[in-house]
């Protein structure tokens, strides 16, 4: 029978992380967050090695992800698609830039080909990026996919600013 139902969760302790009203203004306290997002899933055994946010530009938290691709047998449940899922679901839209508000992407590293291409559709504007796709391969063994060739100056030419390391 086809299963009509997909449901997908954030771990328990995630609640654990973040504090309400809590901002975080600029990027290292961005960065901060999705580092620390990462290593609790792997100490707590819920997930890969991976963390994303999403914030608005003054620094609001609008939705975050761990990896939980093993945990739901759900090849789409990467970190930056849950953030994306978590925002989208609290704002009640897909394009969480429509109504003109710059949005952030924090990331623990560099996405890859289905969350790169994710980003364009869910309304990013910048996006802060961790480790790269080598160090991904080279410390987990992870083969992130195909990027076209300047994937950075493809999000540019979009409006996209890309910091990276």
């Amino acid at each position: 029978m086809l299963n009509q139902h997909v449901h997908l969760t954030l771990p328990a302790w995630i609640t654990d992380e973040l504090t309400a009203g809590s901002l975080y203004p600029d990027d290292v306290s961005k960065m901060a967050l999705v580092i620390r997002l990462s290593e609790r899933n792997i100490q707590e055994g819920t997930g890969g090695p991976f963390g994303a946010a999403l914030f608005t530009e003054t620094g609001d938290l609008l939705g975050v992800g761990v990896n939980r691709v093993l945990e739901h047998d759900c090849s789409l449940a990467h970190a930056e698609m849950m953030a994306f899922a978590t925002a989208q679901q609290g704002l009640r839209q897909f394009r969480l830039n429509q109504n003109g508000a710059r949005v952030v992407l924090a990331t623990s590293s560099q996405p890859c080909a289905m969350c790169y291409g994710a980003s364009f559709w869910a309304g990013i504007d910048a996006i802060l990026i961790g480790a790269r796709a080598d160090d991904v391969q080279t410390l987990a063994g992870f083969d992130e996919g195909p990027l076209p060739a300047d994937w950075v100056g493809e999000w540019q030419k979009r409006g996209i600013t890309v910091s990276r390391d």
